[in-house]
């Protein structure tokens, strides 16, 4: 047997994986030898184990996931499988290069901000607007001070206003220009009500240099300073839609939504109880905050929205048709 295969050693060199390589992926279950001498624990492998080999290190060196290469070769001879997984993975690569952009511009300019100001034109009513969809979602917890604020993430990409308590995200993006490096700042809440109490009219500047913050708005100059926090990275929760959507008239939902059964769930080891309002969206029964979510509709105003989700333990998201870069998100409560 041991003529007709071919040794580790071998291997190594004809696939380019290394000899502890090869042995992590057999530990792995990924690249398992065809036989395994019983006494001095050698393997072998076969002739068909050379592609095999090959494509575990191509497969590698892009840094895809071990259950994802296992997948690929399980299904090797099912080319819609394989390209599924292999599509999957090059998204995560761009979405992971897109990041990386992103956070070295972010360095770049927490690097020159003692010197260099950001700043961000729009509209007042435009800010506003954007400021008051996303207050009810800050946070409220002093161990949290990233999420006491409204972030401004301004950058090549476009200018947003976040917020988030954990619990919900909502995230508006705003017609503005910007002149300078990209900024990312949180406003605090008390310059967000200041704000949130203008009249909206006329243009709207928002300057950060440093930690300190001037806004012009409708009329009146506010100032302050940026959070001394920095704000999660959010992206990666509002990039894609879910499998489950449905078209809603705000009014109507509402009314289902006041029709909707509740259950009531526990919450912790020490008894604690709460009060979910059930959802039925297609064939997915979703626990969720009654409060949290009319606060959303109420920041979306009448209308058209798409409600849609991945699971029911994934986030329900709100969208606006007209406004695809445009997102609240609610953590769903556990039912069971």
């Amino acid at each position: 047997m041991e003529e007709r295969m071919r040794g580790i050693g071998r291997l190594a060199r004809e696939s380019g994986l290394t000899v502890s390589a090869l042995r992590f992926y057999d530990g792995a279950g990924v690249l398992v030898p065809a036989h395994v001498d019983p006494h001095s624990s050698y393997r072998w492998y076969s002739d068909d184990q050379v592609l095999v080999a090959r494509l575990v290190a191509r497969l590698r060196r892009v840094g895809m996931p071990l259950a994802d290469i296992r997948r690929v070769i399980e299904h090797r001879d099912d080319p819609a499988v394989v390209d599924a997984v292999l599509e999957a993975h090059l998204r995560r690569l761009e979405d992971g290069l897109a990041d990386a952009r992103r956070e070295l511009l972010h360095a770049r300019s927490l690097l020159a901000q003692e010197s260099a100001m950001t700043v961000v034109r729009t509209t007042s009513t435009a800010l506003i607007d954007g400021l008051r969809a996303v207050r009810s979602a800050v946070g409220t917890d002093p161990e949290l001070p990233m999420l006491s604020g409204v972030l401004l993430d301004a950058g090549e990409d476009g200018v947003r206003v976040v917020a988030s308590d954990r619990y919900r995200l909502a995230v508006r993006t705003l017609t503005a220009e910007l002149d300078g490096p990209a900024v990312s700042a949180i406003l605090p809440v008390a310059l967000v009500d200041d704000l949130l109490a203008l009249t909206a009219s006329g243009p709207a500047t928002v300057r950060v240099e440093g930690p300190d913050l001037t806004v012009e708005a409708g009329g009146r100059v506010l100032g302050g300073r940026r959070v001394d926090a920095d704000f999660p990275d959010y992206r990666p929760l509002v990039r894609e839609s879910g499998s489950h959507q449905v078209d809603v008239d705000v009014a109507r939902f509402r009314q289902e939504l006041d029709a909707a059964p509740t259950r009531t769930v526990p919450t912790g080891p020490d008894g604690a109880e709460e009060t979910a309002t059930v959802l039925t969206l297609g064939d997915v029964e979703l626990g969720v905050n009654r409060e949290f979510l009319l606060q959303a509709l109420d920041a979306e105003g009448a209308g058209q929205l798409v409600l849609d989700l991945d699971g029911p333990l994934a986030p329900l998201a709100l969208r606006d048709p007209a406004r695809p870069g445009d997102v609240t998100l609610l953590m769903p409560i556990r039912l069971t």
